[in-house]
């Protein structure tokens, strides 16, 4: 016998028993649900499909284009920087020691002393009377501080600052056409995928008008109705369905690996993105490309070019500096000696071992100035370079314009064209679907074939999957006559 049947009257599967089980297994329930609800919206909002806004701004920072830009526009301002920084005094402090010999050959000229009456009848020393080599030897140390300041760069520096001010200008005009085609790329991208979620959408309904009319056949088949040909042909339309679903995941796989290496967002939030397509109503104001960043980066671009010119001509004018110095000069373990006696008949060379020898403080202050009165045409070389600069852009300019204005026109007439694409797509959907359910009803009284309605079918899904793809070239062309006139309005996307 079962133990629990002796314990105080409670069977195995007494009540009293169940209910207590019951009891600990709802509390147990209950803690564990507290903790799965608490846990839940952490999962949720980790698994939030991203927008497409977070899109844009994650593909903005993880491009690899603009980075470059970003980090060579750091040279720019780093140029900037030095220009700003070439009136700040240099100080600089130097020292050596070492070995110092010197030598030198002493010889002397002929030397009159007139006479002094009652004191000294005067003498005449003939040329090389005195001729001698002196020696110097011994440990040499030499310290100098020195600062200096430009007080007047003959001008250059101002222009040059002013062309690398342009330079900046243009370089961060020219990374916000980096922006928008980043923009452009990810928001087709994101559209890609409505238009792929949208055309599942259409086939799963065609499958479930295929499902409902593949009973219908069934019961037609067993009445003798159609043929096993018949019924066959609305198998195959189900097969090719189901293929074409397959073809549609792998699009949507292809391009959530697209979108992962434009933003680096994980695969599994991109996967969750199920956007609905609509059309971008847009209207050109001002057709003036003149906005353009690339017309606007050429003429800062210009604009550089011609400062630098100006400083380049100012090779000529004098450059002024302010400078001073402190020096520290010591000899140690010196030795000066002649190589003769040092006094004629007198049978004695020199030969002295000073003490430590130093001279300090050696103090020198002053301004001084720099002229480059010929320069061998180094700096006229520099201007007509400078010149040919700013032809080039200047032609670059013009042809830039010639291209974006047709460029307009061009934006202009597929976003026309497009928006009438969507009334003419719309009115082909409304006949194919009337079109169907007219061969539906037939098809179900026997007077139309399997035939009949496979292509009603496909007339329907062909309406509804060129609907969305014109609403997706719809969105295409309004975003480039955006960008047109430089006004890519990015809430106008989401």
């Amino acid at each position: 016998m079962n133990f629990l049947t002796n314990v105080k009257g409670f069977g195995y599967n007494s009540p009293q028993l169940c209910t207590i089980k019951q009891t600990e297994h709802m509390k147990i329930f209950k803690n564990n649900l507290s903790k799965v609800l608490a846990f839940l919206p952490l999962v949720f909002s980790a698994q939030q499909a991203p927008t497409l806004k977070e899109l844009i701004d994650s593909a903005l920072v993880n491009d690899g284009a603009l980075s470059q830009q970003i980090l060579e526009n750091k040279y720019t301002r780093l140029d900037d920087q030095k220009l700003k920084d070439v009136f700040l005094p240099k100080v600089d402090i130097s020292g050596k020691t070492g070995y110092l010999y010197a030598s030198t050959h002493l010889k002397s000229p002929e030397i009159g002393i007139p006479p002094i009456p009652g004191v000294f009848p005067g003498a005449v020393f003939p040329e090389g009377q005195l001729n001698n080599d002196l020696n110097i030897s011994g440990l040499s140390a030499l310290a100098k501080a020195e600062a200096s300041v430009l007080l007047y760069s003959g001008g250059k520096v101002k222009y040059l600052k002013e062309a690398n001010k342009e330079k900046n200008i243009s370089e961060n005009l020219l990374m916000q056409k980096s922006r928008d085609e980043i923009i452009t790329e990810v928001s087709k991208a994101y559209d890609q995928i409505a238009l792929v979620h949208q055309s599942k959408k259409v086939l799963n309904e065609a499958k479930k008008r295929l499902d409902i009319n593949r009973k219908t056949a069934d019961k037609a088949l067993g009445y003798g109705l159609i043929t096993p040909y018949d019924h066959k042909k609305i198998e195959l339309a189900q097969a090719t369905l189901d293929s074409k679903l397959v073809e549609y995941e792998g699009k949507k796989e292809l391009l959530i690996t697209q979108i992962q290496l434009l933003t680096g967002i994980e695969r599994e939030r991109i996967s969750l993105i199920e956007p609905q397509l609509q059309t971008i109503s847009y209207e050109v104001l001002d057709q003036n490309i003149e906005n353009r960043v690339e017309i606007q980066a050429l003429n800062h671009g210009i604009k550089a070019t011609d400062y630098k010119m100006k400083a380049e001509e100012r090779w000529w004018v004098p450059k002024v500096q302010a400078q001073t110095s402190l020096s520290y000069f010591g000899l140690f373990n010196s030795n000066i000696a002649t190589s003769k006696e040092l006094l004629p008949n007198t049978g004695k060379k020199l030969d002295f071992n000073p003490a430590n020898l130093g001279i300090f403080p050696l103090f020198q202050a002053g301004i001084g100035f720099k002229w480059d009165v010929f320069d061998g045409n180094e700096g006229k070389h520099m201007v007509e370079k400078a010149k040919i600069e700013k032809e080039i852009l200047e032609h670059k300019k013009r042809d830039a314009s010639k291209k974006l204005t047709l460029n307009l026109a061009n934006n202009q007439t597929n976003y026309t064209i497009a928006n009438a694409q969507i009334k003419l797509k719309e009115k082909s959907r409304e006949i194919a679907k009337q079109g169907l359910e007219q061969v539906e009803k037939e098809f179900r009284y026997g007077t139309k074939t399997s035939s009949a309605l496979i292509d009603a079918e496909n007339d329907l899904e062909n309406a509804e999957l060129e609907l969305q793809t014109a609403i997706f070239n719809q969105r295409r062309s309004a975003i480039e006559l955006m960008k047109s006139t430089q006004n890519l309005q990015v809430e106008k996307l989401y």
